[in-house]
């Protein structure tokens, strides 16, 4: 365990972690207790398998942030976050198509998640690299 507190492992960069895991973990426990109406949901947006697609999105919600949180191989994770949290907003966010009255909600949500995305990436940049001989 490293102890040297840099950047990435001090008390706020830890509590930055804690913040934008805890959007993720409490959108996965909703699912997994709302399972077959997020598996429906996934469905009706063309998903095949759409068990199968929920249960692996609940799989990614919880786990993905407890281990960011830790600070679990920070860069890689983070741009896996990053990339799921982009596809989100790209697939089940798209304002372009909403109607009228869901496009600012739409749009919101789009632009939250891009800047998600956003903070994912600068968490990747900043993360140390780690490799083992």
């Amino acid at each position: 365990m490293n102890t040297q507190t840099t950047p990435i492992n001090s008390p706020l960069a830890l509590f930055a972690r804690v913040l934008i895991g805890a959007l993720f973990f409490i959108a996965g426990v909703r699912k997994l207790f709302a399972f077959a109406g997020t598996a429906g949901y996934f469905g009706s947006l063309g998903f095949p398998m759409p068990e199968v697609v929920t249960a692996l999105v609940i799989l990614l919600e919880i786990v993905g942030p407890i281990l960011f949180v830790l600070g679990w191989r920070l860069r890689a994770l983070s741009i896996v976050m990053a990339i799921y949290t982009l596809l989100t907003a790209l697939i089940a966010h798209r304002f372009w198509s909403a109607d009228a009255a869901a496009f600012s909600g739409q749009l919101n949500n789009f632009f939250k998640n891009v800047s998600i995305c956003g903070a994912f990436l600068y968490v990747a940049a900043v993360a140390p690299f780690t490799r083992k001989n």
